[in-house]
């Protein structure tokens, strides 16, 4: 079970509708104009901020917090490591979350799966946990690790003791799975090792199944504990990223397949974008780029005490600049700040506004800060 399962959430207090008026009828608004994709955000995002406390899940209302560099969670062992250290450092992301995936993702393992496991595959004196917890360390070469996280259903005695691991993943199409993919295995192992610190004997016999979200069907795979692979592959995984992050290096782009750069939320500030951006750290704002989805601006903005918008977003979110505040512009020939509401400008990226200094001494251009120039002294890290 991946913190995915759980998207971060915000809210303002109980959404309710307010009552709009006819201003020329003195009537309500009739329902068709009450449904709207506002209206709609707005009933969602506070439907999930209610159900994370109703699952105890609090935590996940707000900004998130900076990973430790020795912390790990098994959901993101093997992935990209620039990626997973964007997604640490809490990088503003450049797209939205797959929300129905994950639903879908949640409602298969919770509605479908688990009631398959307990009506047709445990035995006497079995049953089906939804969820367990571990919380462990391993020692490397980077020192004292810690792998935190919670796993999908587990079939469990009936003191609860574990029997059989299962770890679900769903796929638009299952036709071509014809092997658990290294990344699922490496979370599993993640999980027996857990599990068998936790209740202290051996736990090395796991179920990884992929479920299609269009036919229902399923493939499941039977893994055993392999050492080797953990040991080898996991944890020298693990290793070489602590490393990353206790040097405040930045890792190279290298996921382990080439597609993943299609669908990750950080393009753009990698280098794998459209832009011309290339090897940007995890601290500031794109210059100049205005295509950050709303709601992960609010994310970024929260999760940073120091965050400001840049004045090309400011011009894009003038409601968000007056919460959180907007940086100046600079001048790249004169060096001189610009408050970012003292330009009359379009928005037009691709024209940014000339510097009122220099406009009668040529064309100069006023820019975004760079994203090193914007979180001021905040620490760790770049």
């Amino acid at each position: 079970m991946s913190n995915s399962k759980n998207p971060r959430a915000y809210s303002d207090g109980p959404h309710r509708r307010e009552e709009s008026v006819d201003s020329v009828s003195g009537k309500p608004d009739p329902p068709s104009d009450r449904i709207s994709t506002d209206s709609f955000d707005k009933w969602y995002k506070e439907r999930q901020y209610r159900q994370n406390i109703l699952e105890g899940t609090h935590y996940f209302n707000g900004p998130g917090k900076i990973t430790p560099p020795r912390r790990l969670s098994p959901s993101k062992l093997l992935q990209c490591h620039r990626k997973t250290v964007y997604k640490q450092r809490n990088a503003p992301e450049e797209s939205g979350d797959p929300t129905g995936i994950y639903w879908f993702g949640t409602e298969f393992e919770e509605q479908i799966i688990v009631p398959f496991l307990q009506e047709a595959v445990v035995g006497q004196r079995e049953y089906v946990a939804n969820s367990l917890w571990v919380d462990y360390t391993v020692e490397t070469d980077a020192g004292e690790l810690r792998i935190k996280g919670a796993t999908d259903p587990v079939i469990v005695t009936a003191d609860a003791e574990p029997v059989l691991l299962t770890e679900i993943k769903t796929r638009r199409s299952i036709e071509n799975t014809n092997a658990p993919s290294r990344r699922h295995k490496a979370q599993t192992h993640a999980y027996l090792k857990g599990l068998s610190e936790k209740y202290d004997r051996s736990i090395s016999e796991a179920v990884i199944l992929y479920g299609s979200r269009t036919t229902f069907d399923i493939k499941p795979f039977r893994i055993e504990f392999d050492p080797y692979f953990w040991r080898e592959t996991v944890l020298n995984w693990a290793q070489n990223h602590a490393e990353y992050r206790l040097n405040d290096e930045l890792p190279p782009a290298e996921p382990e397949s080439s597609w993943e750069c299609d669908y990750c939320s950080y393009s753009e500030r990698c280098g794998k974008g459209q832009r011309q951006f290339d090897d940007i750290g995890p601290k500031g704002l794109l210059p100049g780029f205005t295509g950050y989805p709303r709601e992960k601006l609010v994310e970024y903005l929260e999760a940073h005490d120091q965050a400001k918008l840049t004045p090309s977003l400011a011009h894009s979110h003038p409601d968000l600049a007056d919460e959180y505040g907007a940086l100046d512009w600079k001048c790249r020939g004169c060096g001189n700040s610009v408050a970012w509401d003292a330009i009359e400008w379009d928005g037009d990226t691709s024209k940014p506004p000339q510097c009122p200094e220099c406009v009668n001494k040529g064309s100069t251009v006023l820019v975004d800060p760079a994203p090193e120039e914007q979180l001021g002294d905040e620490k760790d890290g770049w």
